[in-house]
């Protein structure tokens, strides 16, 4: 039964019309079995009797019973050929004596009345009667093979075992070619639900089967299902939109305040002094901390809601190397390695979202790692991509934070700044590598550490820059024709 559950509906559909089909076929062909097989056989010694009675009928004794002679109606000949093919023919005394026998007669036994079987045959017996017709001075004993009954009945039986088994064959098809046709409006309707999940678009519609019957009725209520969802995703990107809007608003509208805070704070910092001077710089600390975190979240808002910023060719090699060069105070206990080729790698891209992309990979190498840490920064080109890789020899990402490590708000454990960071640092990196038409990879590196590759699409090379009016060389005067041309 779990062998059958696991098949499609339309085999489970066929088998069962092919299964019911064989079981009545299976019983009819009993039923016809028995009695044909009976008729057969009826018919058998119903023969038997007939030509017995008209032999007998045929024989005319004659003399004493101690000398008994007779003939046939017709002489001998008319024997001979009743007992033509396997059948036999004897003229016996009640007694068994033989009186007459065809060719290759076998021993058919005493004299019985009616049909009986005997020696592999099926023997008749009549009496052969004396003058006054009371009294049996011989019998006629008239047989044929039982194999001609039991061929007869062998390919009855063969004939309807094949009609079971081929009306079993014809069944299973008629079921499998009626449950495809009717399982035909379900596939159209999974094959567009597949679609639906492949593209995430409820308003594809749904396809209407002709029959107004239970997959119509399913079909509505799909198409109703459908049209609800699609409502409500529409409702719920419009409000994610204004959500998006309002936090890239918000946080640009942040940084003109902030940066009046941060300038009063400074110079509140410089000018007084003991505690107040302190707390004036705690205070501007943590204003720095809400600016970085402001910052982040209006980049990651600005990606949200697709809101791209001016790009233009610059070269990673350059955006890197400032990178490492900004966190150059995090790198006092740790080995840091740069490597950027000699091949420039022109980018299309925004430089300040760049250069937060390559900072924030190598400031959470280093933040996140131990003391005496080697570090590695490299940017190469690999076919069309350039390539920003920074690995580390540290502890490497746990299992639990591989899948999520991307995600917003994550936060890794090893954090040496001091200060809980936002959790922000990463989910940037992703935002401006998809930004930019590129992705970020993480991977082991070969010391069991964490190794960042980011792929960004490369551009083309920024004309070179014109000379400066100093560098320019005169031409003769004889060479501006040539120059014209």
């Amino acid at each position: 039964m779990n062998r059958l559950e696991r098949l499609p509906v339309r085999w489970r559909l066929a088998l069962t019309s092919a299964g019911l089909t064989f079981a009545i076929l299976l019983l009819f062909a009993v039923i016809i079995g028995v009695f044909a097989g009976r008729q057969v056989r009826n018919s058998f010694d119903d023969d038997l009797r007939l030509t017995a009675v008209s032999l007998a009928s045929r024989i005319h004794p004659a003399g004493p019973m101690t000398s008994l002679t007779y003939e046939f109606e017709g002489g001998s000949e008319v024997a001979r050929s009743a007992a033509a093919g396997d059948a036999a023919v004897r003229v016996v005394t009640p007694e068994g004596g033989v009186l007459f026998s065809s060719p290759h007669a076998p021993d058919l036994g005493l004299p019985q009345r009616g049909v009986h079987a005997s020696n592999g045959y099926r023997v008749a017996a009549r009496p052969v009667l004396d003058a006054s017709g009371r009294v049996p001075i011989a019998w006629l004993q008239y047989a044929k093979p039982l194999s001609h009954v039991r061929h007869t009945v062998a390919r009855i039986r063969l004939f309807l075992i094949f009609g079971v088994l081929a009306g079993t064959v014809l069944a299973l098809l008629a079921g499998l070619a009626i449950a495809r046709r009717a399982m035909t409006p379900i596939a159209r309707l999974t094959e567009t639900a597949k679609t639906i999940a492949r593209t995430r678009d409820p308003a594809v519609r749904m396809p209407q089967p002709a029959a107004d019957d239970e997959v119509a009725d399913l079909t509505r209520t799909l198409e109703a299902m459908l049209v609800s969802l699609d409502n409500s995703r529409a409702e719920t990107e419009a409000a994610l939109e204004r959500q998006r809007s309002f936090v890239a608003d918000a946080s640009h509208e942040l940084r003109t305040p902030l940066t009046s805070i941060l300038a009063n704070l400074e110079l509140l910092s410089s000018q007084l002094e003991g505690e107040d001077a302190e707390a004036a710089r705690s205070a501007l600390r943590s204003s720095r901390r809400m600016r970085r975190l402001v910052a982040d979240l209006l980049l990651l808002a600005r990606a949200d809601a697709g809101r791209v910023r001016r790009r233009e060719p610059l070269d990673l090699r350059n955006v890197v190397t400032e990178a490492v060069g900004e966190v150059a105070p995090l790198t006092e206990d740790h080995m840091v390695s740069l490597d950027t080729g000699d091949e420039p790698l022109i980018v299309e891209g925004a430089g300040d979202e760049l250069h937060r992309l390559a900072l924030n990979l190598v400031q959470n190498s280093l933040v996140h790692t131990p003391p005496g840490t080697y570090v590695s920064v490299s940017a190469r080109r690999s076919g069309h991509d350039a390539v920003v890789e920074v690995s580390d020899d540290g502890p490497g990402i746990p299992p639990a934070l591989r899948a999520r490590i991307f995600d917003r708000f994550v936060r890794g454990e090893g954090d040496r700044s001091g200060t809980a960071g936002s959790g922000l640092g990463l989910s940037i990196v992703r935002a401006v590598a998809e930004s930019h038409g590129g992705r970020v990879e993480l991977h082991e590196s070969e010391s069991g550490g964490a190794r960042f590759v980011v792929r960004l699409p490369t551009g083309q090379a920024p004309p070179p820059p014109p000379p400066a009016p100093s560098e320019v060389t005169p031409r003769p005067r004889q060479a501006a024709p040539s120059a014209g041309a």
